[in-house]
Parts: C-alpha cells; sequence; structure tokens
C-alpha cells in the first residue's frame, strides 16, 4: 500500500482490455511461471522515462483505446505507443510529451488508428502489492495487477510519490513510434531447430508474407500464409524452453510468434528468434498486419540492442516549450507556448499543461 493513499487514478471507462505491466516477472520460469509483462517494451520505457520514472515502474497498457481515467491529485503523466485522439478535459494532447495535469482531471484515449496497444506513465508510478516481484498481470494464471484482471469502471489504482524535479513538456528525441503500420519487416536469427525444417520451408520463411490472425493475443501471434515444410513431416520436439520472439511452427506448418504471456515451455520446433529491438513492433501489430522476415546473425542483433539502449537515456529528452521570463507585479515568472502539431502547450512555472487554441483574425 502507499502511504499517500490519496494519489490515485479511479477508472472511468476501462476500454476493451486494460492491464497493469511493468517489464516482467523474471527468474521464475523454471517454476513454470510466465515471464509476462509490457508487449512493447520501447513504448513502456518511453512513458516512464518521460515522467521520471525507474524504467521497471508500472504503467497501463490499453489495448484498443476507449480509455478513460480521472486523477485525484496533481500529476504529471505521457502517453506512448499505439495511435489514437487523446484528451485532457476535451484538450488534445500529442502522444510521446510528458504533461502537468491538475487534480481532478480526465484523460480520455479514443479508439487507437494505428497500432494496437497505448501505454499510460504517471509519475511516481503504481503502488500495488507485487507478485513474485512484479505488478505485471498475467490474465491466464490470475496473478499480478488488480486481482490478476483486466481494469473495469470503478477501480482505483493507488500512485507512489514522484520526484518533484520530475519536469513536464519533454520528448524523446529522435523518437521512433512502435505502432506498427499495415506492414513490417521484422528481423530474426535462425534456429535453435532450424535443422528440423527443409531449405524449402526456410525459404518459405525468409521469402513469403504472413498475415497476423485473428486468434492472436499477449500470448503470441498466430501467422496465416504458405507452409513451412519440415525436413520429416513432423513438426513436434521433446518440450524445451521457449522465450520472447521464439518462432514455434506447429502441425499445420504455420508460424506463432510467442510473446510475453507465452508459456515457459513448448513441444513445437521452433524455426527461429525475433531479434529483441524488433519484439515492440509486433506488440503494436494487431489481426491483418502483413509481416516479413530477414534473417540477420546473432552478432547484428545484439549490436542493434546495444544501439536500442543509448536510446533510453534521460539526456536524450528535450523540452518541447521555449521559455522565457517576465515579471509581473515585482515577481519572475517564467513562462511559454508550443505548437506540437495536433496539440498546443503552455509551460508556467516548470509545469507545462494542454491547451485549447483558437485563431483570431482583427475585424477590418
Amino acid at each position: 500500500m502507499t502511504d499517500n493513499p490519496s494519489r490515485t487514478i479511479l477508472v472511468v471507462q476501462p476500454g476493451p482490455m486494460t492491464l497493469v505491466q511493468d517489464r516482467g516477472r523474471f527468474g521464475f520460469q523454471q517454476l513454470g511461471v510466465s515471464v509476462s509483462g509490457a508487449v512493447d517494451i520501447d513504448a513502456l520505457d518511453t512513458a516512464n522515462l518521460l515522467v521520471g520514472n525507474d524504467s521497471n515502474a508500472a504503467c497501463l497498457e490499453v489495448m484498443l483505446g476507449g480509455l478513460e481515467i480521472e486523477f485525484s491529485n496533481a500529476v504529471v503523466i505521457a502517453v506512448t505507443g499505439a495511435e489514437s485522439d487523446l484528451t485532457i478535459d476535451d484538450v488534445p494532447i500529442s502522444l510521446g510529451v510528458s504533461y502537468f495535469v491538475h487534480a481532478g482531471a480526465r484523460l480520455e484515449l479514443g479508439l487507437v488508428n494505428n497500432g494496437l496497444r497505448a501505454y499510460i506513465a504517471v509519475g511516481g508510478g503504481i503502488e500495488i502489492a507485487p507478485v513474485l516481484g512484479s505488478l505485471s498481470t498475467h490474465l491466464a494464471s490470475g496473478i499480478g495487477g488488480v486481482d490478476g484482471r483486466a481494469l473495469i469502471t470503478g477501480d482505483v489504482i493507488y500512485l507512489g510519490q514522484s520526484s518533484d524535479a520530475v519536469a513536464s513538456g519533454l520528448l524523446l528525441e529522435d523518437d521512433s513510434p512502435t505502432s506498427s503500420g499495415s506492414e513490417i519487416n521484422v528481423r530474426i536469427v535462425l534456429g535453435p531447430q532450424d535443422d528440423e525444417f527443409s531449405d524449402s520451408g526456410i525459404a518459405s520463411l525468409l521469402n513469403s508474407t504472413y498475415t497476423v490472425s485473428d486468434q492472436s493475443n499477449r500470448q503470441g501471434l498466430r501467422l496465416d500464409g504458405p507452409v513451412i515444410e519440415s525436413k520429416s513431416g513432423r513438426y513436434d520436439i521433446v518440450s524445451d524452453a521457449v522465450v520472447n520472439g521464439s518462432i514455434q511452427v506447429p502441425g499445420d506448418g504455420k508460424p506463432i510468434i510467442l510473446l510475453a504471456d507465452r508459456q515457459t515451455t513448448g513441444g513445437y520446433a521452433k524455426i527461429a528468434t525475433v531479434a529483441t529491438v524488433d519484439l515492440p513492433r509486433l506488440g503494436q501489430a494487431g489481426p491483418g498486419t502483413k509481416i516479413t522476415f530477414s534473417a540477420i546473425t546473432i552478432e547484428e542483433s545484439q549490436e542493434l540492442l546495444a544501439v536500442r539502449s543509448e536510446r533510453f537515456n534521460p539526456k536524450n529528452l528535450v523540452s518541447i516549450v521555449e521559455k522565457i521570463s517576465l515579471k509581473v507585479d515585482g515577481d519572475d515568472i517564467v513562462v511559454g507556448v508550443a505548437d506540437n502539431g495536433s496539440s498546443a502547450l503552455a509551460a508556467v512555472e516548470g509545469n507545462t499543461y494542454p491547451v485549447s487554441v483558437e485563431e483570431y483574425t482583427p475585424a477590418g
């Protein structure tokens, strides 16, 4: 429980599925406990960075949008991930920017129009009892989050204390949205059981376009497309460990990409493993998304991951508002405004707020 129970989020409308997620529940796979955690780690990390949280702080993962929440206290927030119409008290805000919101403010997410999952971070993070060291919700086992389930109307979520130094009006420089679009190319490392498949089967994987099925979920993406041929005509193996991004090929020859809520072992041959840097894009791939695959080496995958780690550095945060100092009634105040495309911002004394702007044309 929190030391300050007055800092809360009230769920007004939960949307199709909103879950509490952090980076996952590690160290228990040998006991059959799924890692779970955010499917789009890039969006989670960006949101937490923008509001000054630790990288493992829990956020709200909102699938398909349609969420409305109310804040009991003034807080700094950021929304990342899937694109949708975003408003605070009916004033438009931008994806990937931190905002200061007042007590009683309501944040609304419209239905997504690009991608699948949005992430909401609040300065100070979410404070609920961890299960096996994590706040992540795992629906299949009913653990973590709020009673191991998706949020419902009327849920109250407690918040931790944020630093007084947390700034608003920030964005991550050169940030690349992970919203997937309708077609994505995914980099993979062949193996560990690619030797179970024929040359034509591997060629099918690398030279074909697959489509995300509507049977996909947080456990994995089922893909429709050309059959991947095995050498023996069989696809089962002695069950062994699976990881985030394992590409299993079951008896129908059509690949399944395992994701955050995957099981801990599997009995189907794994033809390849998705490069870690491309997993967030798969977390945004909804039904109908077209996927192609490109093979890279383990060394290339590691190099990409090293570049990725440099991206999520506080030094890459920039202020979106240019501020000026003014003297009003003998007092010095700092103010600023900015136009960020679909939204406008105003900064007053270090806090950046969303504002509504109307064009004015003088008469005559």
